[in-house]
């Protein structure tokens, strides 16, 4: 069996890629699943773990607080051009941020990238509200994406839906939906770029296990929690943020 090393893909190259032709198309593809699961975010806090960035913005404006975690290893940008900065450079295993703070978390580039899978999920875990939602990006160890290294997609190690979803219940999510997307073939044809919508609907129709990359949305399984640890705010980035989070769960009256 093929074994796939997990691999961080530097900043700089990710941020190129979204940059390209190819790039935008799969921001869009992507980002069109993401908010059809998320149609409201109006007052909720939003984290993105990985490099997120691409797909965050759409969340801007209308949830409450918008922030980016870029891992260690794989380095950081700064984001959004305007405005005051939202990204936090910290170790994927070691969010600086309070328990129970966020209400919703995406992973795009991350799960497939780390080393530390599961101690990154239990991180999640922690972090998310309860009655909170992840939406997990991985490439589709079926799909053309992963096969081919011209595109971040093609790196790290890629998941089947059913890896996928066992990988979620053993670290105490529970998956209540899943999709598609990047049915159409990583390449710089414009005329094929530029059916891509066309390809996508077609593909999620009739040829969904052959998708690009996997998004799964998931619930955080409170009964299998163990007991709560004590509010920390540990690992590297701005502090002055994760507090701000802090402050507003008290405000909230939701327990840090």
């Amino acid at each position: 069996m093929q074994t796939y090393p997990a691999m961080w893909t530097d900043v700089v190259d990710l941020r190129d890629f979204y940059d390209t032709s190819l790039g935008q198309v799969a921001r869009r593809m992507i980002r069109r699943q993401l908010r059809q699961m998320w149609p409201n975010v109006a007052g909720l806090r939003v984290l993105g773990l990985g490099f997120a960035t691409p797909y965050l913005r759409t969340f801007l404006g209308e949830a409450e607080r918008v922030v980016a975690v870029m891992p260690a290893s794989q380095g950081v940008l700064p984001w959004p051009q305007e405005g005051p900065g939202l990204t936090v450079l910290a170790d994927e295993t070691e969010l600086p941020l309070p328990d129970r703070s966020v209400d919703r978390i995406v992973f795009v580039h991350a799960l497939e990238a780390t080393e530390q899978v599961r101690a990154m999920m239990r991180e999640a875990w922690r972090v998310l509200a309860d009655g909170g939602r992840l939406a997990v990006v991985a490439p589709n160890r079926r799909g053309i994406w992963a096969r081919l290294e011209r595109t971040p997609f093609g790196n790290g190690r890629p998941y089947t839906p059913g890896q996928l979803a066992r990988l979620l219940r053993e670290c105490m999510f529970t998956p209540i939906s899943q999709t598609g997307a990047l049915f159409i073939p990583p390449t710089t044809s414009r005329v094929i770029l530029r059916s891509a919508p066309a390809v996508e609907e077609l593909g999620r129709r009739w040829f969904e296990s052959f998708s690009g990359v996997i998004v799964v949305e998931a619930t955080k399984q409170i009964y299998a929690a163990s007991a709560a640890r004590p509010a920390k705010v540990r690992g590297r980035g701005y502090l002055p943020l994760a507090h701000g989070l802090s402050r507003q769960a008290e405000r909230r009256g939701k327990p840090d």
